[in-house]
């Protein structure tokens, strides 16, 4: 029992880094700001995101030889605040940085390498290579890796085209970023696309988290990642990653080939974020997210009747594990992937970083509360404890289908633009009122 309570302590770093993530971009911003004018926000909080990293990689190296369970703990903290941070302030940079028509592409590889540092850490903790008594240190350690690679080839990156011209007013650095990122001289027509998204944000602040709340012109925005963020980690996909190695044990399978079975369910969410990252720009995001969900729905239901049945046909668990493995699939081609990219997509320059946050803080709490509730769950509902999450799948989909608007090769200031008119539509609507002037008063 131990092991899904450190899960549900990992789970709440990562909801402690949300606030501390904006905290973090808001400081770095304010020394751009009133100094240096070459420090840039987005590269220089990875850069100092990576000192967590190091430092939680240094206290589980030394855990084992001080004898000390309170060093494992707080490294998963600091490692769960990093990844935390990287996680919005990563698709971010990538989603304003690549040009409309690869921009969900370039996005979506936040989903791949997520699945794919999801299998190597499955295949690294097979009990034959690191996943022993002795070398579980080295195998906690091993996030130094990617820590020491960030560091060592972020400084090589230009900064963010946008950031540089919108928020700073640096026409010379994002003209040089956008030449460097493009690998041509002729960036004249994106760059006037900037300038007309820099007109538009001209004279408003960077928002606060609780502050898109209360604007009404973000009204569709915030409630798309409130709704879809939370379908994401509802519809329990974690709860089935949690529940497969029981199946394949129902199943028949040696206890000792269970493990390579769960690396299977990673490798099937690796290459549907892979597939996805392919066709979103010919599908668009919709598609992948109505799809995705209506074949989580589908197969959850056959998963529930195997569940169910197992016990009368002896091919019924083997129903059950295909299910599983579908479900994973139906997962990474859509709602894995396209979820995490709504909030570059959605919000304009001044509002991104915000909505990040409330993004994050909403679906770490979501996977938070599952954590905390899905083993009252099984016990209370059983073979249909399913039901619940094909809700969620089933009201995910209709919310897709009825309410988000298809970005694909949309730039950022015609989506702004839509997503105003959608917002406004009552007023827009009585706006075309062409008889005469209606007098609202009683006053001549």
């Amino acid at each position: 029992m131990l092991v899904p309570y450190q899960d549900i302590w990992c789970t709440g770093c990562f909801l402690f880094s949300r606030p501390f993530q904006y905290e973090l971009i808001k400081v770095v911003g304010q020394q751009a700001a009133l100094g240096d004018a070459q420090v840039p926000v987005e590269k220089t909080s990875l850069l100092v995101n990576n000192i967590f990293v190091v430092a939680a990689a240094i206290l589980f190296g030394f855990s084992r030889k001080a004898g000390s369970f309170e060093m494992i703990m707080l490294g998963r903290l600091l490692v769960g605040v990093s990844a935390g941070v990287s996680m919005s302030v990563q698709p971010m940079y990538l989603g304003e940085s690549a040009p409309k028509e690869l921009r969900g592409t370039v996005a979506m590889t936040s989903a791949i390498f997520t699945a794919l540092g999801l299998v190597m850490g499955q295949v690294v903790g097979l009990r034959e290579l690191l996943g022993g008594p002795q070398a579980w240190p080295l195998l906690l350690a091993s996030c130094l890796v990617p820590g020491l690679l960030q560091l060592t080839s972020l400084p090589l990156l230009p900064e963010s085209p946008r950031y540089l011209l919108i928020d700073r007013g640096d026409t010379e650095a994002c003209l040089a970023a956008l030449r460097r990122l493009r690998g041509t001289q002729d960036v004249a027509a994106e760059l006037e696309e900037l300038e007309e998204e820099r007109s538009a944000c001209q004279g408003r602040r960077a928002q606060r988290p609780w502050e898109l709340f209360r604007d009404r012109a973000l009204r569709r925005q915030v409630i798309s990642i409130v709704v879809l963020g939370s379908a994401m980690e509802l519809c329990g996909t974690d709860s089935v990653y949690a529940y497969a190695s029981s199946v394949f044990r129902e199943s028949g399978m040696a206890e000792e080939k269970v493990q390579y079975a769960i690396i299977g369910t990673g490798s099937c969410e690796l290459l549907t974020a892979f597939v996805s990252s392919v066709v979103i720009e010919r599908v668009g995001r919709r598609v992948l997210l109505i799809g995705g969900y209506c074949l989580m729905t589908c197969w959850g239901t056959i998963f529930t009747v195997a569940l169910c049945l197992q016990s009368s046909f002896p091919w019924m668990p083997y129903l059950a594990m295909s299910c599983i493995f579908a479900f994973i699939l139906s997962f990474g081609i859509g709602p894995a992937g396209v979820t995490g990219i709504l909030s570059t997509e959605l919000f304009d320059q001044t509002a991104r970083p915000a909505a990040y946050v409330v993004c994050g803080v909403l679906m770490w709490t979501m996977l938070f509360l599952v954590g905390l509730g899905f083993p009252f769950l099984m016990e209370g509902l059983s073979h249909f404890l399913y039901i619940p999450f094909l809700c969620v799948c089933v009201c995910g989909a209709v919310y897709t289908g009825l309410f988000l608007p298809e970005t694909k090769g949309k730039t950022f200031l015609e989506i702004s633009k839509e997503l105003h008119r959608l917002n406004f539509s009552r007023q827009a609507q009585s706006a075309t009122w062409q008889g005469p002037e209606v007098i609202q008063s009683t006053e001549l």
